[in-house]
């Protein structure tokens, strides 16, 4: 018991003393002797610790507090500048889909000094990006120090594949704490189903409605925030303006998928039963029957989620009114919005719309064999803890972040809001989107959420039958999820 408290009290000492304060881009160290001396305090106080502790547990729940006190002002101020320990790699690799958290990495975070970031980024189309992070992590332990995965990123999901596997590691145990001023649902989703903490998100991701405030106008009348909403509040009304939107020469929204997320995140069972066999919620064949509904009657477009078609929409000669997304949505997906020549900048608004719902988001996870704990948990605080950082996320990103206080700040700030949405304070409607924000976790959750879905849309423009589609269900299903019991030929009839 003494060893155990004395080895506490020094990983406490030693995690307060590496962190520093330092501009972005700016490596100022503390001096050797500095840490000497923090060390040797830690020893003696340590070695007190020890003799004493068993005395009085009064005494062990004052020094808990005031570890965990000194604790929070160290993740507060991670990011901006530590000294690693001789023991941490010089290289940190990091394994990655796209370039969105590299470049808030570059811009925010505060590289040790002597330490080289490698980024590993393939596309995660064709589940490509699984399939070599995989291959990567099936050879961590064989691998050389500068070549092990350090850190890796992890999408809603499919992100319990790797939080309930031995590849990621407990970050608790290398200074990473569940915060009160992280969303709920991101700390679940970032903890293995035992509830170990193996990562953090930096963002957090309600969705809302986006819709063109022009084309709102010309086919409700209105195009104020809280009109448009009493107007959209539930699938019938959103179904009954699509009608009205097509004889007004519009498009109610940009594509077959656009409004997948809005029903699937509102499921009330699981896509796989206690047992292993593959259901189908009612609020996915409700979808299957709207998209298809849309197409058929011309409210809608055949491109995917991700088409140039559904970009084309975001110009100023487009014609769809509403687009679901959230904070990230604006920066990384509405590109042709944004353009000052041929975009729709302050077109738009952000309501609920017909269904409180969330969309993705990014995890970061600590890889088991990793040789750079302690900045692995610098990066982890400096994206959640550090206020700062979080709020310029929120204020050069137009992120919506996953840190409470910042996003409240914003929301409460009269002066702030988002060009593109013409002023609008879209963090003050994040903010209580949040408070309705439902998770649910599965490792085949890529598969369910794009796979399943992509299935139908030859069904919708009419060039298969339905049986056919839930057919090519099966089949999906039989080469990406062989573990699974299913049989989907009994849906079309239903």
């Amino acid at each position: 018991m003494k060893n155990f408290k004395r080895n506490l009290a020094l990983l406490s000492a030693l995690a307060l003393a590496g962190t520093m304060l330092a501009g972005c881009g700016d490596n100022t160290t503390t001096t050797t002797d500095d840490a000497a001396t923090t060390t040797a305090a830690a020893d003696a106080a340590a070695d007190a610790a020890a003799d004493n502790g068993d005395a009085a547990a009064s005494d062990d729940a004052a020094a808990d507090t005031t570890t965990a006190e000194a604790a929070s002002a160290d993740a507060a101020s991670a990011g901006t500048g530590i000294t690693l320990s001789d023991t941490e790699g010089k290289v940190f690799n990091i394994y990655a889909w796209n370039e969105e958290f590299k470049g808030f990495f570059e811009k925010y975070y505060t590289v040790p000094e002597g330490v080289t970031v490698n980024w590993v980024i393939n596309p995660s189309d064709g589940g490509v990006y699984q399939q070599k992070l995989d291959e990567a992590l099936s050879g961590q332990d064989a691998a050389a120090a500068d070549d092990k995965i350090d850190m890796f990123l992890a999408e809603a999901d499919y992100i319990a594949k790797y939080t309930n596997a031995a590849v990621t590691m407990d970050v608790t145990s290398i200074g990473v704490q569940p915060l009160d001023t992280e969303y709920d649902y991101t700390i679940s989703a970032a903890s293995s189903s035992d509830g170990t903490l193996k990562g953090v998100s930096f963002q957090c991701c309600p969705s809302g409605l986006i819709y063109r405030r022009s084309i709102a106008e010309a086919v409700l009348g209105t195009s104020d925030p809280a009109e448009v909403q009493e107007q959209l509040s539930d699938w019938t009304k959103f179904d009954e303006v699509a009608a009205k939107a097509k004889e007004a020469g519009y498009l109610m929204t940009p594509s077959y998928a656009e409004t997948y997320r809005p029903f699937a995140n509102n499921i009330t069972t699981d896509w796989v039963d206690a047992d292993g066999n593959f259901q189908v919620d009612d609020q996915v064949k409700a979808w299957i029957k709207q998209a298809k509904n849309y197409v058929d009657n011309g409210y809608t477009l055949t491109g995917g989620v991700w088409s140039d078609e559904k970009s084309a929409e975001m110009g100023k000669d487009g014609k769809a009114m509403c687009f679901f997304g959230p904070a990230w949505y604006y920066n990384f997906c509405m590109g042709p919005a944004w353009d000052e020549e041929t975009g729709s900048k302050g077109d738009w608004a952000l309501i609920e719309g017909p269904a409180a719902h969330f969309w993705g988001g990014t995890w970061l996870l600590a890889a088991t064999g990793t040789d750079n704990p302690e900045m692995v948990a610098d990066v982890m605080n400096a994206f959640t803890a550090n206020e700062d950082i979080c709020s310029k996320l929120v204020s050069e990103e137009n992120q919506f972040s996953n840190n409470t206080a910042v996003n409240q700040k914003f929301a409460d700030d009269a002066s702030y809001g988002n060009e593109l949405l013409g002023g609008q304070n879209d963090t003050a409607v994040f903010v209580e989107l949040a408070k309705n924000i439902k998770f649910r976790s599965t490792p085949y959750g890529q598969v369910f959420n794009e796979d399943v879905p992509g299935c139908f849309v030859d069904y919708f423009t009419g060039s298969i039958t339905e049986a056919e589609a839930w057919a090519n269900v099966d089949k999906v299903l039989d080469e990406k999820c062989p573990s699974i019991t299913h049989d989907c030929s009994g849906y079309a009839a239903e």
